[in-house]
């Protein structure tokens, strides 16, 4: 952690000139770029990650420019502990920048640039709290991966005997009995590895369930796994003006590629948040496969849907509708309402 900032007074030299610093980071080593108001460079530093914090809290009050990467939302909160005002910047927002060599001082240099664009968008930085729960969901998915090779080893090792089931978590059952059976034909050894891969799966499933948020659960399609990644990965609902642009910072809109006034919309653009536009779509194909089962209601955007259109573009303009939603209920502070999403 830096140490604190000390009070300063008035600098004289070059470094009362700063207003901008860009720092290209990096586990050790890091590389600095201060630049004054009209852009003229001001130092160009290499520092140590010691050096570095004391450089910065030695500084007067100026924007530092980071590129959004590991590490850059714990340095977002250091700046702002020390007085400075941190601005991260998608890493592909800055390559176009780079003027020729890619280098650290380049790198920095061109972070600098980006930065200073009045059209620049820039990533929020992350709280303790947002991240703690980012690496909650990862892990999540991580023992989801886990459970599901467990499964798949269970089945092919049961498949070696003669013992067969179909894909899936929901047929584990099936599996555990043909274990459990004392009629089986299973040698003694393979019944103990098979009991080990069962008691393994089921602690990685306790292990699993979590509490999300009640309000986003109330939306048809959002469980408890799409509601924690909303929570994670999602910036306050607040920085978007309408659930459009949420659903297009998901990238749940067509990829445009216009030109001479023509309108030429392709696929969806997938340029945004993929853990959350996947589940997403997951859900909304789970809502088109019930209604396909049970018809949906009567009168309702999804019924004068699905006669028209495949069931894979249903289930994405569904999804689309779904982030619109969600965001009307996280700005208003309400629960899913149903004629207000589904209607024509």
């Amino acid at each position: 952690m830096c140490p604190q900032q000390a009070p300063r007074k008035g600098e004289a030299g070059i470094h009362g000139k700063v207003t901008i610093i860009g720092v290209d980071l990096a586990k050790n080593v890091f590389q600095l770029h201060g630049a004054a108001a009209d852009g003229s460079v001001v130092f160009r530093k290499k520092l140590s990650r010691l050096q570095f914090c004391k450089f910065m809290a030695g500084q007067p009050t100026c924007v530092v420019a980071m590129e959004a990467c590991a590490g850059s939302h714990y340095w977002a909160r250091e700046m702002v502990r020390l007085g400075h005002q941190p601005k991260l910047i998608a890493p592909r927002y800055v390559k176009a920048f780079i003027k020729r060599q890619k280098n650290d001082a380049a790198d920095a240099e061109a972070i600098v640039e980006a930065a200073q664009r009045p059209t620049m968008r820039f990533v929020e930085p992350k709280t303790e709290e947002q991240q703690s729960r980012s690496i909650l969901f990862r892990t999540r998915e991580q023992l989801v991966n886990q459970r599901t090779e467990l499964v798949n080893a269970l089945r092919a090792h049961l498949y070696e005997f003669g013992y067969i089931a179909p894909q899936g978590i929901r047929y584990l059952s099936r599996l555990e009995c043909f274990v459990e059976d004392e009629n089986a034909k299973l040698p003694d050894l393979a019944r103990e590895i098979c009991r080990d891969l069962l008691d393994q799966i089921y602690q990685l499933t306790g292990r699993r369930e979590a509490e999300a948020s009640r309000r986003l659960q109330t939306m048809p399609g959002v469980g408890p796994i799409a509601a924690l990644a909303i929570e994670t990965f999602a910036p306050p609902m607040e920085t978007f003006k309408c659930g459009r642009d949420f659903a297009a910072w998901l990238g749940l809109v067509p990829l445009q590629k216009s030109t001479g006034g023509k309108q030429r919309l392709g696929r969806t653009s997938k340029m945004g948040q993929c853990d959350i536009r996947r589940l997403l779509i997951i859900g909304a194909m789970a809502v088109v496969r019930w209604a396909s089962r049970k018809g949906a209601p009567e009168g309702s955007w999804l019924a004068g849907m699905m006669p028209k259109k495949p069931r894979m573009l249903v289930a994405i303009a569904l999804a689309n509708k779904m982030a619109r939603g969600i965001w009307a209920m996280l700005t208003k502070e309400e629960d899913y309402r149903n004629p207000a999403t589904v209607s024509v």
